[in-house]
């Protein structure tokens, strides 16, 4: 999921991937670096989206360098948007496109299976989405701080490992900023909601 806030934006993911019901690994990393302000939240497909956002990583820095400039998140999202809509019936994948740019600060875009790209106030996506609307519904408010937009990602994508079984292992976040870029990893027994915390 990813919650822009005043100044940047917050992404995070659980981290199990899995096979079926055999669960692969544990502690992969759903978020992926796109640009140096510009991250992609993964789910679907582990081998589809990591040759999607490798393919927008590539033209990402060849419009850097012909440019000049840093690109947009817009950009980044019509980029993904492309790929997922072109090849729709080949791919198993929705992404998060999330970061912080000059022209419009921290933004975020949903990109479903299918290629819809839409530019929302918050995003939230995979298998354990469905358990979060909720919660995220009634916790979300526009114009959030970064304290508080960190809290609830962690809350609700916690929640959403508790009870999808698709869905564990740890937590990651990224908070993109103009400064740069933290990330943090909360490990399985430490998550603010489940097993643990209950």
């Amino acid at each position: 999921m990813a919650i822009p806030f005043a100044g940047g934006v917050i992404l995070g993911a659980d981290g199990r991937v899995s096979t079926g019901t055999y669960i692969a690994n544990r502690t992969a990393d759903k978020i992926v670096q796109l640009h140096d302000r510009i991250f992609c939240c993964r789910s679907g497909s582990a081998a589809d989206t990591q040759a999607l956002t490798d393919y927008v990583k590539h033209y990402l820095s060849q419009i850097s360098v012909e440019s000049g400039r840093q690109p947009t998140v817009k950009i980044a999202a019509s980029l993904m948007r492309k790929l997922c809509y072109e090849n729709k019936d080949n791919l198993l994948a929705g992404v998060i496109i999330g970061g912080w740019d000059p022209v419009d600060g921290g933004s975020v875009y949903n990109i479903p299976l299918g290629g819809t790209c839409i530019k929302m106030p918050f995003a939230i996506g995979g298998s354990g989405s469905t358990y979060i609307y909720g919660l995220v519904d009634s916790c979300f408010r526009e114009d959030m701080n970064k304290e508080d937009a960190s809290a609830l990602v962690k809350k609700a994508v916690a929640h959403a490992m508790a009870r999808d079984g698709s869905s564990g292992g740890t937590l990651r976040t990224a908070i993109v900023t103009e400064e740069g870029v933290e990330r943090e990893f909360i490990p399985g027994d430490q998550l603010p909601y489940g097993p643990a915390g209950w």
